[in-house]
């Protein structure tokens, strides 16, 4: 790609997003891991204020290989009382859309694929 004022071949870096929650201990963690690194364009979303859609929690989730259940958050949330542990995919989806605390958090998603980076040593399967 040649940049149109410079005439300069540019580089478009892989962008990498981090749905994150500046709360977050762990979520912290995984930003700064991200933050380093020079070989990649990084997207901080703050899933609270800006949730992401059913269907892109569906596709994170369908990528990093889990379910919907499995990236429920527990802890601090009615999630439990709710019986979503045992829902199905639909329920979930629903819910975490309609309700975005109860998205377990961070998910990364790099080119390499998507992990719920929780240890945040996860993050290194997919950088």
């Amino acid at each position: 790609e040649m940049d149109a004022v410079t005439g300069v071949q540019t580089c478009a870096l892989p962008i990498s997003t981090i749905w994150h929650n500046p709360k977050c201990s762990k979520s912290r963690l995984a930003l700064a891991t991200l933050s380093e690194r020079e070989d990649i364009d990084l997207e901080v979303v703050e899933y609270l204020k800006q949730p992401p859609t059913r269907e892109k929690l569906a596709q994170l989730y369908r990528d990093a290989g889990m379910s919907p259940a499995d990236g429920l958050r527990l802890g601090g949330t009615d999630a439990k009382a709710r019986g979503l542990p045992e829902a199905d995919d639909d329920t979930v989806l629903d819910a975490m859309a309609a309700d975005p605390k109860l998205i377990e958090r961070p998910l990364v998603e790099t080119p390499r694929g998507v992990r719920l980076c929780r240890p945040p040593e996860r993050i290194d399967e997919i950088l």
